[in-house]
């Protein structure tokens, strides 16, 4: 059987789960979003044997509903067969306040009860280690399941016959069962009662969550689901917000372009800020800018790697895992990311955009001072030197470095932000210096980017190619919307790359070829683009587009096939989520509208 990205989320902010629609658990990694997969078969859909996967099946199994609880991270699933007999799945992630602090344990809970009749169900647990070369030893008590790891030791604790889990036998549901799935501890209450509670706790948590969101008129269910999704890709302990939760999925059939993205690239940093500020999501973004700031004071002469670990990691090594096929027999399987070690000159802008926040928000806790902007300016200094020399660009090409247009821009970004930080402080020597040095990175960029010929800037200085990222020069104070050169850069990008309703990220071949599949963030570029120029109701209708474009579940991929509607690449997408945010905030009619 093929998967599909027709997946939910759910997680507590240090680990997270993807359920298809059968309510089987296809992907967790464990004890956080960076660990060994103990859920895999996403990943192992090609391999000989079933392994790494949490089902819960019923006989007869004809049809399916899923759907989150309203306004959490909470999933339902029921299952009807072709006799009437029915059964509901209930899943989620404990997470509530508890003795001062959030609770977010390593757990999963599974909640399972009839609906009608008298259904059969069979309970299949199969976790795995060593990315999917092992199963786990298995030990088993009077109510639990022990499943014994390398580096990590779950306990199941069941209220339902243990035999009929470990030996996989069915059995008919009765009466509610309650699967708690977590670290190698005794349950200090029954395994239901425990269930309940949590559950309770973790809904009253999400609905809270969401009380207090900044959310537009229009679209209000998706830009809560979006922001959940955000949410959930933030590991809490550190402040980081990974890119996706999954590795290799594929950008497109067979393209081998097949990436590890559970780490925090630096280059969402402006992008993610900027969506969790208008969400009002101030608590999340404080501890984003707290992981950004570590890595700032980490460097010594300012120089920055494009992507981190979790945990502040700098190395991330990338390997081949052979144990596992990979998602419908397409891989390779990789663990890291290779892209550590590229030099991409966008990051120094990325960082000091959204560490600019904190200079200019009251809300916050931790405000921006000069320590800050010292640490900032060694950044700058590394922007200075690098607004004109090649790199890999933001798209991490592996083959190849040009002087990509947006790196430039994002260095004047840096050295532009810096001259405004420089006057909040009242520091006017500072200003005058970044503010001059952001002024001439602008005027050279501008003159060595733009082609005359094609009345467009192009994607690499004396280049002829376009690219997505052009389209974001309004958005980064770079160029006026109503500009001619960039009502002409717009064209020129519609031209070379739109294909339908979706845009694609450059019109050149890379290390793999012509890329295949359009990028979601770049149609989202390209909407918001629409918006700055006038174009409303083109961008209403696009926006309109990609919402139908999201699994049934409301979540995105990074890519879609323009052809097809199917989502490809890492799954869900930190980016994409973003860009239906930040859409949905610049195209809504105003609140005043409905009254």
């Amino acid at each position: 059987m093929n998967s599909n990205l027709d997946l939910a989320v759910i997680g507590n902010c240090t680990i997270g789960a993807l359920i298809d629609a059968q309510a089987r658990i296809v992907w967790s990694c464990m004890p956080r979003f960076d660990g060994d997969p103990v859920f895999c078969s996403l990943l192992n859909n090609g391999g000989e044997d079933e392994k790494g996967f949490y089902e819960v099946s019923l006989f007869g199994h004809m049809r399916t509903e899923q759907f989150y609880r309203r306004n959490s991270a909470i999933v339902i699933t029921n299952l009807y067969d072709d006799n009437g007999n029915a059964i509901e799945i209930t899943d989620f992630a404990p997470r509530f306040k508890q003795f001062g602090r959030v609770f977010r344990p390593t757990m999963l809970v599974r909640h399972i009860r009839p609906l009608s009749g008298t259904p059969r169900i069979q309970v299949r647990l199969r976790p795995t280690c060593n990315h999917g070369a092992r199963q786990p030893e298995r030990t088993r008590g009077s109510n639990h399941i022990r499943y014994v790891m390398p580096d990590l030791t779950l306990r199941l604790t069941t209220d339902a016959p243990v035999s009929y889990i470990d030996d996989e036998i069915p059995f008919v549901l009765e009466a509610p069962i309650t699967l708690v799935l977590g670290p190698d501890e005794s349950l200090t209450q029954g395994a239901a009662e425990m269930g309940k509670e949590f559950y309770e706790r973790t809904d009253e948590y999400w609905s809270e969550w969401c009380r207090y969101l900044s959310i537009p008129f229009e679209w209000q269910d998706a830009v809560i689901r979006a922001a959940i999704t955000l949410k959930l890709s933030s590991f809490e302990e550190s402040g980081a917000i990974i890119a996706a939760l999954t590795t290799s999925i594929p950008e497109a059939p067979d393209s081998q372009r097949n990436w590890d993205y559970r780490y925090c690239w630096l280059r969402d940093s402006y992008f993610v800020v900027h969506a969790l500020n208008q969400l009002g999501v101030t608590r999340t973004m404080e501890g984003y800018l707290s992981y950004i700031s570590n890595i700032v004071a980490a460097t010594e002469d300012g120089y920055l790697q494009p992507v981190f670990g979790i945990t502040l990691e700098s190395r991330l090594d990338e390997s081949e895992i052979p144990s596992l096929k990979g998602y419908n027999g397409m891989g390779p399987v990789r663990v890291g990311n290779g892209a550590y070690t590229q030099v991409q000159n966008d990051g120094y802008g990325s960082v000091i955009l959204a560490c600019a926040q904190s200079f200019f928000d009251q809300r916050l806790t931790t405000l921006g001072d000069t320590t800050l902007l010292r640490r900032l300016e060694r950044l700058g200094e590394q922007a200075v030197k690098r607004w004109n020399v090649p790199d890999a660009g933001l798209w991490e090409l592996r083959t190849r470095q040009d002087v990509h247009t947006f790196s430039s821009m994002m260095c004047w970004a840096a050295c532009d932000r810096l001259a405004r930080i420089c006057a909040r402080l009242e520091i006017a020597d500072r200003e005058t210096y970044w503010r001059g040095h952001a002024d001439r990175i602008r005027r050279e960029t501008l003159k060595r980017a733009w082609n005359a010929e094609l009345e467009s800037f192009t994607d690499v200085f004396g280049g002829d190619g376009a690219d997505a990222s052009l389209l974001l020069m309004p958005e980064l104070g770079f160029l006026a919307a109503d500009d001619p050169r960039f009502l002409g850069t717009l064209a020129f990008v519609e031209d070379r790359l739109r294909r339908g309703p979706y845009l694609y990220r450059y019109n050149r071949p890379d290390d793999f070829g012509m890329p295949e599949t359009s990028f979601n963030i770049c149609t989202f570029w390209y909407i918001d683009a629409l918006i700055a120029v006038g174009r409303t109701e083109e961008a209403r209708e696009l926006f309109e587009n990609m919402l139908a474009c999201r699994n049934p579940m409301g979540l995105l991929s990074e890519d879609v096939d323009p052809d097809t509607r199917t989502l490809w690449g890492n799954f869900p997408q930190t980016y994409s989520m973003v860009g239906l945010i930040k859409s949905a905030m610049k195209l809504s009619k105003p609140w005043e509208a409905a009254f």
